[in-house]
């Protein structure tokens, strides 16, 4: 819809949370700044039209679906947002990963790091997962381990600005003197990007397999993308988040379980970890169809 004082596309809900500040973590957050177009964008461009015509708002959200489904990703880069967020620095070291935004961080050869640092809760200690080398497991830390972790942290994080402000008082360079600061330093940036590449960031943020940390920024940034495109992000959610992919192999797994065969037997020319992927697959439809 357009608002009567301009003739840009704008969205009422996105509106009400433009530049609002959402926390995150203990002391992290991530709000709106700015966005460009919405759902009226995306089927503006896909049709090369101008306004909304005739077109009833159904059709509109039949050609989002259609476009989603069928992976015509060019109309959805019509849309753009920007954010700023603050989140621990690695956190923003996964991020910057996806390497389709315009970025702007705040710089340590410029400015002073703020004392802040990210302290995990009792919860939030993880212990190292076997199976996934790179991610934690879901098997409980003890409290009394937790808090000694937690404590050494909140030590380290301490005894670091006192270094830190320790070389400062020896004149040597911020620039220099940064490179001993630990990862849990927060940091902050404004980060645009287009709708298409922010789905895609989404689809493996949001991930179970994601780290939690930077899954709780995903969950906050998919609401305020549901509220500036609530068609795509619908389609999103049914053609993504909540769809599933198979392989060539896992698709002749299934059709020999089709005709008789148990799931061992039929995945037995995967390897260990193609079957394991293919079991959490299979498993996820059948509790889902119960």
């Amino acid at each position: 819809m357009e608002n009567a004082n301009t003739k840009r596309i704008i969205v009422p809900e996105a509106e009400e949370i433009l530049g609002k500040e959402i926390k995150i973590l203990d002391k992290g957050f991530v709000r709106l700044v700015d966005y460009m177009g919405g759902d009226a964008a995306i089927v503006q461009a896909a049709r090369v039209s101008y306004g909304e015509g005739t077109k009833k708002i159904s059709e509109d959200r039949g050609l989002i679906r259609y476009l989603m489904k069928h992976r015509h990703t060019t109309p959805l880069e019509m849309v753009e947002m920007k954010w700023h967020c603050k989140m621990p620095i690695f956190v923003a070291r996964q991020w910057i990963r996806h390497r389709t935004a315009n970025v702007n961080e705040y710089s340590l050869r410029y400015s002073e790091p703020k004392n802040d640092f990210y302290i995990p809760k009792l919860g939030e200690i993880r212990f190292q997962s076997i199976v996934n080398k790179q991610g934690g497991c879901e098997e409980k830390v003890p409290d009394n381990l937790s808090q000694i972790i937690i404590d050494t942290i909140i030590c380290n994080s301490g005894q670091v600005i006192s270094d830190y402000e320790w070389m400062n008082d020896s004149r040597i360079s911020r620039e220099l003197s940064r490179i001993i600061l630990p990862l849990n330093l927060y940091t902050e940036w404004y980060w645009k990007n287009d709708l298409h590449n922010t789905l895609h960031f989404l689809s493996l943020r949001l991930d179970k397999h994601a780290q939690y940390e930077i899954r709780e920024y995903a969950k906050v940034m998919a609401d305020i993308v549901r509220k500036v495109a609530p068609f795509a992000y619908e389609a999103f959610e049914d053609y993504v988040v909540n769809s599933v992919n198979f392989s060539m192999q896992e698709k002749e797994v299934i059709r020999e379980i089709i005709f008789g065969k148990n799931i061992n037997e039929a995945s037995k020319k995967l390897t260990p970890r193609e079957k394991r992927e293919f079991i959490e697959k299979w498993n996820d439809i059948i509790e889902n169809k119960k």
